[in-house]
């Protein structure tokens, strides 16, 4: 039976063994974990922030696109149709979705509330590839030069980092947060 509380769980089972993309994933939930106790997010950001890249999984790859594959396995949980839309919806998915084709799949996932969408990629977007603090600016910078300009992660990207840019700002206001959030933050490493 899913559970939210479980979320951090669920990661490590299926992404611990993913080396930098699981200390991202970390992270970005343990940062969740923080505004979450402080009553600034819901629990179902919280669940979708250590959830969000959890479609990487190898065993749970279906279409290669990792927010619906992530999304996918959710539903098929039994997880809460908020947390399954963060999922699908992170981080201008909808984009990548356009650029692999795959819109009519992920349009089928629910749609998310835009504020926990705006929290979710905020957190995504201040948490660099190992975990590191960062800035949405420099996050898309790096994420763009993982990937040629031909791929479609680069394309998407670079049709969305204004939409994502304004997302990171609106949670960034919404949830009083200073614009060098999460700089001076200090991760822990959690056990699987």
């Amino acid at each position: 039976m899913w559970r939210r509380e479980l979320a951090p769980k669920i990661a490590a089972e299926y992404l611990s063994g993913l080396g930098r993309r699981w200390r991202h994933v970390q992270a970005v939930g343990q940062r969740a974990d923080e505004l979450g106790s402080a009553g600034l997010i819901s629990p179902d950001v919280v669940a979708a922030a250590w959830l969000h890249d959890l479609g990487y999984a190898e065993e749970l790859m279906m279409t290669g696109f990792h927010p619906l594959d992530g999304a996918t396995f959710l539903v098929e949980e039994g997880a809460d149709a908020e947390v399954v839309g963060l999922v699908a919806f992170h981080t201008g998915a909808w984009s990548e979705a356009e650029e692999r084709e795959l819109f009519a799949d992920l349009a089928k996932m629910p749609r998310p509330d835009p504020e926990n969408l705006d929290a979710l990629t905020l957190l995504d977007l201040t948490t660099g590839p190992d975990g590191s603090p960062t800035d949405p600016e420099t996050r898309i910078e790096e994420i763009l030069s993982r990937y040629p300009a031909s791929n479609p992660v680069h394309r998407a990207v670079t049709r969305s980092r204004d939409e994502l840019l304004a997302s990171a700002r609106r949670a960034r206001r919404r949830l009083a947060l200073p614009d060098d959030w999460p700089a001076g933050v200090v991760d822990r490493v959690l056990e699987p």
